[in-house]
């Protein structure tokens, strides 16, 4: 789970300047905009089940989404309620912002004030993750940009839509809605600001300082792209431009692979063992209207791997060239510990952290690292401190990276072949490994790949 909480303090006093960005954090935070925390009960709502009765093909592309598993999904219920409800516990001041993370995650279990929600194993009504109420009642955004569920709901017979509605609906009223066509919209969820002011999420706002959003290209073109012919609703009309709702994005294998583009060549193609090839990879991001990878970018981590193959079979890793930058060592893969801070909520005294990459050494990886209070690597979000070099690819940019192979003496005379392939996890191996994450979330997905061959002199 990704809760908006304020940070664990290790020191007993807060400094004077923490407090006052702290107070700072909450006037922007609450002073715009009605707080809905508890305002409504679980009975204001309807269920999606109840949606499903008229509306059964947008009812199931939902179901097959992570919108409908933003609660009960593996990875965000460990984080919740083993790193975020136990910060709460060992400091009761946390109990506020531990309870907001579910204003995105689980919004009707939020706004209903049962927070925590229970387990989804209980089958509340939390397990709605973000249904079809939440979306077809929210009216407007309450902040700008927006950030932090900042969503203005009531909830009612009345639900908006970005479409102009072709028929009345037996079962409720349909207001055509112009924000529901905005990128603001998504941004309520998809922007996060942490309590140090450090942007945590920023996908909508990614998208708006990107090529895309000058061009009107929006969030739901690629998440709800358009399709027909379609039949949104059992009594309506099949239409040629319904908005699907199927919500592919970085959970989706689908989605992800393609969207970065691979090339590799060699600058030489004939060689003698112990003379050196430069190749260089170049990485195109033609897919996303946002960074790669975005949204979790604590958790993910998309990484170059690059290895020869001689004609004999034998395999030889290449490393990255360094470029000198701030904050490189960062982004290329190696030996380290991190994550050091999980220790607090797992109450562990003294916890040394776990392998910072989880992937072979040398690798380029493509992030933007979180770090705590102490300066050590954190996944938890809502622990980070500042946040260190962004090497992420935008959209449209292309990165070039280059390796520079000496061919070793006992390579076999004969095609060589050199393979770079750009891998993608959704969570860091040896963070899922140490949670007992399912192994799903730290699976291995092949992003784009490209060969190229050398002939090696004997």
């Amino acid at each position: 789970m990704r809760p908006k909480i304020t940070p664990f303090f290790l020191l007993a006093v807060v400094p004077a300047a923490i407090l006052l960005a702290l107070t700072a954090f909450t006037l922007i935070r609450t002073l715009p905009q009605e707080d809905l925390k508890g305002k409504y009960t679980y009975k204001d709502f309807e269920t999606a089940l109840k949606c499903r009765s008229c509306h059964p093909g947008i009812y199931e592309q939902w179901s097959q989404a992570m919108m409908s598993q933003a609660y009960t999904h593996h990875w965000d219920e460990i984080e919740y309620f083993e790193l975020a409800v136990p910060h709460a516990e060992v400091n009761p001041s946390l109990k506020g912002p531990v309870d907001g993370c579910n204003g995105c995650h689980a919004p009707l279990a939020f706004m209903g004030g049962t927070l925590p929600p229970p387990r989804p194993e209980e089958k509340s009504m939390a397990n709605e993750s973000v249904s079809c109420e939440v979306c077809h009642l929210t009216q407007r955004a309450q902040t700008d940009p927006p950030f932090n569920f900042s969503y203005y709901i009531v909830p009612g017979q009345t639900k908006y839509s970005g479409r102009l509605p072709e028929i009345e609906s037996p079962a409720h009223k349909i207001v055509q809605s112009d924000f529901h066509r905005t990128t603001e919209f998504c941004g309520n969820c998809h922007n996060e600001q942490n309590p140090y002011g450090i942007w945590v999420k920023s996908t909508q706002m990614e998208w708006k300082e990107g090529p895309y959003a000058a061009e009107g290209v929006r969030c739901q073109d690629c998440h709800m792209p358009k399709g027909g012919p379609y039949q949104l609703a059992l009594m309506g009309k099949t239409v040629d431009d319904a908005r699907l709702h199927l919500f592919h994005g970085a959970h989706d294998p689908g989605k992800v692979r393609g969207t970065i583009e691979v090339r590799i060549e060699p600058d030489i193609r004939l060689a003698e063992p112990g003379e050196s090839i430069v190749f260089t990879v170049a990485l195109f991001n033609q897919k996303t209207g946002h960074k790669f990878p975005t949204g979790s970018v604590e958790d993910r981590i998309a990484w170059l791997d690059v290895e020869a193959t001689d004609a004999k079979g034998n395999k030889y890793h290449l490393n990255v060239d360094k470029k000198g930058f701030e904050g490189e060592e960062y982004t290329i893969s190696g030996d380290y510990l991190a994550y050091q801070d999980m220790g607090i909520p797992l109450k562990i005294k003294d916890f040394k952290g776990v392998q910072r990459d989880g992937i072979p050494f040398g690798n380029r990886i493509f992030r933007m690292p979180y770090f705590d209070e102490q300066g050590n690597m954190t996944i938890m979000q809502w622990n980070t401190f500042s946040q260190g070099v962004d090497y992420r690819i935008g959209p449209r940019e292309t990165k070039v990276e280059k390796f520079t192979f000496r061919i070793p003496y006992e390579a076999a005379p004969g095609e060589m072949t050199v393979h770079a392939v750009l891998n993608y996890q959704l969570l860091v191996k040896p963070v899922a490994d140490y949670l007992k994450v399912p192994s799903d979330e730290s699976a291995i997905l092949v992003v784009n790949d490209h060969s190229t061959k050398v002939e090696i002199l004997p």
